[in-house]
């Protein structure tokens, strides 16, 4: 079979590798459709780890099923995540499953890009979804990215009556953008530095969107009555979002920290303000079975709109040009590829 092996996030090349066996207890899928995250342009992150085949926002149908297998049967079309928790542990009883030492060692073989993927006992048990017909493969591929945006503000307690602020509006800040409007909240206010994503994120339904390069915290006490932000959400890991982000925040408000910065950045917090205002500051990781679960249930119900987020599709043949285009960051929103 053919993959996309990642050396780098310049050098992707295309090799041929053995389709996986599977034992008694797993399943082999074959891959219709893998988003690239935003994580897999992350270098810094990825080339610890490479060469590898990359990809975990996946859909494809079963064309194996091992004998123990009775969830699953071939012909199924599946949702399939890579990482899974193991729901025993304190991490797991407490509801942080995402901490789960399991949840950060699973994975399935060998990725998403790839044409035909090993989904390991562990992920056919607890991470694979039977994709519902409503939903094309394309549109599943967004289960995993809503899933972690989920989390997120369910941990933030996003709800009516609440003005929240989405700095950043690449693929994950529309997606926080939808699914507060989802929640209730009251306005959304989104910021970017690019034109082209200011405009999806007013096509996404943000109330009202600020260059980013402006004065961030003055813009959003005039479009928001005087008032600061009740709900802000770091959809970047630009350090200077993070510091809007700790200058936009009302009394009583919540900072979720969503993306991560490259290591060793440090950033300054105006501790007696945010100790005095009562402000929470929290952050989220990843996504459980829980979360997947709603997220594919948005989907389904369309209350997120993801099928026009998607800009791209491209075969396996042009990964590259895809890490390319979720790299730049400019005029692409969700680049998939469909091996």
């Amino acid at each position: 079979m053919k993959v996309a092996m990642y050396y780098n996030n310049n050098d992707i090349r295309i090799e041929e590798m053995p389709i996986p066996e599977i034992n008694d207890d797993e399943l082999l899928v074959k891959v219709k459709a893998c988003g690239i995250c935003g994580s897999d342009v992350m270098e810094w992150y990825r080339i610890k780890t490479a060469p590898r085949v990359l990809g975990h926002e996946v859909t494809g149908e079963v064309v194996k099923v091992g004998k123990n297998v009775t969830k699953f049967k071939e012909m199924d079309r599946v949702f399939v995540t890579h990482h899974v928790p193991c729901g025993k542990c304190r991490y797991c009883r407490a509801g942080q499953e995402t901490v789960c030492e399991t949840l950060r060692t699973t994975n399935f073989y060998p990725g998403g890009y790839s044409q035909f993927l090993k989904v390991p006992k562990i992920n056919v048990e607890k991470g694979t979804l039977l994709l519902p017909d409503e939903i094309s493969f394309e549109e599943g591929t967004f289960i995993e990215p809503l899933g972690c945006v989920v989390r997120g503000q369910r941990i933030a307690k996003v709800g009516p009556e609440q003005t929240v602020l989405v700095l950043g509006s690449g693929l994950s800040g529309l997606l926080h953008i939808q699914l507060a409007k989802a929640l209730g909240a009251e306005k959304v206010i989104a910021t970017d530095i690019t034109q082209y994503r200011l405009d999806a994120a007013k096509k996404f339904g943000a109330d009202e969107v600020i260059d980013a390069r402006e004065n961030v915290p003055e813009k959003v006490k005039e479009l928001n009555d005087g008032r600061l932000a009740d709900r802000i959400i770091v959809s970047t890991g630009a350090l200077p979002a993070i510091n809007q982000a700790l200058h936009s925040i009302d009394r009583g408000g919540t900072i979720l920290f969503f993306a991560p910065t490259s290591p060793g950045t440090e950033v300054k917090i105006p501790f007696n303000d945010l100790w005095k205002n009562c402000n929470t500051l929290t952050t989220t990781y990843a996504a459980a079975r829980r979360d997947l679960e709603e997220a594919l249930s948005l989907i389904k119900e369309r209350k997120v709109n993801v099928k026009d987020m998607i800009t791209h599709r491209l075969p396996l043949e042009k990964t590259q040009e895809g890490f390319n285009l979720v790299a730049e960051a400019k005029d692409s929103i969700k680049v998939v590829i469909e091996p």
